[in-house]
């Protein structure tokens, strides 16, 4: 693990020379680490029972008032990194909207919010999640409580800091950026860029990703001042406890080559990510249709029902969860034994995030991509950025025909329940009722597509 002093100030001063890295200080315990003891108990009732090395590396320096650059792999145990001084911080001056803290996504925004909830209990901690597509009345009541904590997506937050009469963040002493890389790209740079001209300047400020960039220029729009790096992966890496595999699959043949794979995996809990909204929900409907318990979860259902499919999978009602990349980022969802890529990601970075879904906290983990012959380029380039060549996997051409018939058959009823629902435009709210239904297939149909479904496995 590497900490790199790195002067990055927000006036636009020239960067100064890069010191050498520097081994951070190891320790067994969070009390070493300087962490007081009432959040040193909170640790120990969530389990933490030793830092890890994200934490040991950034938690002293952020208790000395420094700001922080945080670079670890998915899983490495951030947000403790930042919470607990946070936390800290808050108990010897105690203020509302002490913090503030964004994030890309909804979903990891109330994960966050869950763990500063978890580690304050004992003290009283009030945090507050200001997140697209919740009931705004909600929020603003929220925030009338005058919260502690204030978790958000950028554009919600936003739109509450122009909205909502008397929320204010000009007294807000933390800053954190989590997936530090995604929120500095051009998709939030309008909200982010005005979030920052109404927070003090005279701030601690933390960026953590598991990815991140090196350019200057968006490091100065967060405007740290004088940030320590603390560095413990390459920049771009995977824990040493994954398994990664790849098949080369025909474009027409893709589904078959999902279903063998999902055939030799029975029991396990897995995510697959796919492309765009409507792949998620045809292919849930496809692998119902043949007997597997599967859901999907999408940009284009609520929030809601975002949240309710997630807790099905965690609670294993159901053990394959069809996703877009808004699942790719920061959720930390016990217990997940494999990842697939049904499509390759275009942006080689999604890659690691996706698979950082599995193999968490020191367990194993399995990753399979589909490959087709239009996303071999792309493949190629996930190899360069991770520095490694992935193995591939062959199988037999005769198993994969066998399968094609039967697939074929449920695609064609999924498509029809898609267009029976009314095509893209109604596509939203059937999206979200589908998950609370079993019926997309004739019952007689489902009873069939199970059986064959193990006799496949034979």
């Amino acid at each position: 693990m590497a900490v790199v002093d790195k002067a990055v100030a927000g006036g636009g001063e020239a960067q100064q020379p890069e010191p050498q890295p520097e081994p951070a200080a190891e320790a067994s315990t969070f009390a070493e680490l300087g962490v007081c003891r009432e959040l040193v108990e909170a640790c120990d009732a969530m389990g933490w029972k030793q830092p890890t090395k994200i934490q040991a590396g950034a938690i002293p320096h952020a208790l000395q008032g420094r700001d922080v650059i945080g670079l670890g792999q998915t899983g490495s145990g951030k947000t403790g990194a930042f919470a607990l001084p946070i936390i800290q911080a808050l108990l010897e001056h105690r203020q509302p909207f002490f913090a503030c803290i964004m994030s890309p996504t909804r979903e990891l925004a109330i994960q966050i919010a869950e763990q500063f909830e978890a580690l304050g209990s004992a003290i009283g901690l009030v945090c507050s999640v200001l997140v697209g597509g919740v009931d705004r009345m909600q929020q603003v009541l929220s925030i009338a409580k005058r919260p502690h904590i204030v978790v958000g997506t950028p554009g919600r937050l936003l739109d509450h800091l122009k909205d909502t009469k008397g929320f204010s963040l000009t007294k807000v002493k933390y800053l954190v950026l989590d997936e530090a890389d995604k929120l500095l790209n051009l998709e939030f740079k309008e909200s982010l860029d005005d979030i920052l001209k109404v927070i003090p300047k005279e701030r601690r400020t933390y960026l953590f990703s598991a990815t991140m960039t090196k350019k200057v220029s968006k490091l100065q729009r967060a405007c740290l001042r004088n940030p320590v790096k603390v560095e413990v992966s390459s920049k771009y890496s995977t824990v040493d406890t994954l398994k990664q595999e790849w098949y080369f699959v025909p474009a027409d043949y893709k589904d078959c080559y999902l279903v063998h794979v999902l055939n030799e995996l029975p029991g396990s809990m897995i995510m697959i990510f796919v492309r765009t909204c409507e792949s998620t929900r045809l292919l849930a409907l496809t692998l119902r249709n043949l007997g597997f318990k599967a859901l999907s979860i999408s940009g284009q259902m609520s929030q809601d029902k975002r949240l309710g499919a997630l807790n099905k999978f965690k609670a294993k009602d159901f053990n394959i969860l069809i996703c877009t990349d808004v699942a790719s980022r920061g959720l930390d969802i016990q217990g997940v034994d494999v990842v697939m890529n049904y499509d390759i990601p275009m942006n080689s970075k999604d890659y690691v995030h996706r698979v950082g879904r599995t193999a968490r906290a020191g367990q194993s983990g399995y990753a399979v991509s589909f490959v087709n012959q239009y996303e071999a380029e792309w493949f190629k380039l996930i190899e360069q950025l991770l520095g490694r060549e992935i193995p591939d996997r062959k199988v037999d051409m005769d198993e994969i025909l066998i399968l094609r018939e039967h697939i074929s058959d449920s695609k064609r009823i999924a498509l029809t329940k898609l267009r029976e629902d009314g095509g893209h435009k109604k596509r939203r709210k059937a999206a979200e009722d589908d998950d609370d239904e079993e019926e997309e297939a004739p019952r007689g149909h489902r009873q069939k597509s199970r059986s064959f479904k193990k006799s496949s496995r034979r």
